[in-house]
């Protein structure tokens, strides 16, 4: 599949050198056009994929075109692209609170394939996690393309459309949290003597061990959680402050703010 990215920014180029990264025979099917000419022939000599002249060049030359560009200049874009779509080609949109429907609305014709993704920003790291949904015109092959697109910047998993708001609150906004825990962890360490920048890879590299043990082991998180509590000690003694001071309730009202602002914003 040829795939062409309107945009190239932090998230749409963190896709593009994943992908070349997990398949460097692809770089003759990667196209990507930009507003900004210099960025884009940045970005192009660093990656060796083609730049487009416009965006009628990059929906002409793509079979599935990434929509790699912020919500809010949506329907000032989407319908340039319009004027050129034809309903062979797929449109992948990575843009938050945007829905399928509204996709289909702004380019205005009948049968739009259309594919929603919510990446995160670990992505830039190929450790992403990415929840796609798809309209009733993708077939299966081409949805498969979609999914190793960005299966080469992390894990992605298939949902309904419906629950495109929860995945913004259990992982689309969740690296915020988590740097706040780890923030956190290093203020606590300085102010306990330890240098600043070494506090942050003590913190940093244990939040990372302890998400691959959840991913790898298979060990429920309650026993996981108890396998390091030895009584007495002084995990037990740490995650019971937490539990007193509404940890568990807290990271759920932060969840559900999230959430319900998503279904506010969700167009």
């Amino acid at each position: 599949m040829k795939f062409g990215f309107l945009g190239t920014g932090n998230m749409g180029g963190a896709i593009i050198r994943g992908y070349l990264a997990a398949h460097p025979d692809e770089r003759k099917n990667i196209f990507a056009y930009d507003a900004d000419e210099d960025k884009l022939k940045a970005f192009s000599d660093e990656t060796g994929i083609a730049a487009c002249g416009s965006i009628e060049e990059l929906v002409r030359q793509s079979d599935a075109v990434v929509l790699a560009i912020k919500p809010f200049i949506f329907d000032e874009v989407v319908p340039k692209l319009a004027a050129f779509y034809t309903a062979d080609k797929a449109l992948v949109s990575i843009a938050a609170g945007i829905s399928m429907g509204y996709i289909e609305k702004l380019i205005g014709k009948g049968g739009a394939k259309v594919v929603r993704v919510m990446p995160n920003t670990p992505a830039m790291v190929n450790a992403g996690m990415s929840a796609l949904s798809r309209n009733r015109h993708i077939a299966d092959e081409e949805f498969q393309q979609v999914l190793e697109l960005f299966r080469s910047v992390g894990k992605a998993e298939v949902i309904p459309e419906s629950l495109m708001d929860t995945v913004i609150g259990v992982s689309g906004s969740c690296p915020a949290y988590t740097y706040m825990f780890i923030e956190a962890l290093v203020d606590a360490a300085e102010a306990n003597g330890m240098d600043r920048e070494q506090a942050k890879i003590f913190a940093a590299q244990t939040v990372l061990g302890s998400a691959k043990m959840v991913l790898e082991t298979g060990v429920d998180l309650a026993t996981l959680r108890q396998n390091v509590c030895s009584p007495g000690g002084t995990t037990i003694e740490a995650v019971t402050v937490l539990q007193n001071n509404g940890f568990h309730d807290n990271i759920a009202e932060a969840f559900n703010a999230a959430v319900k602002k998503s279904k506010l914003i969700t167009k």
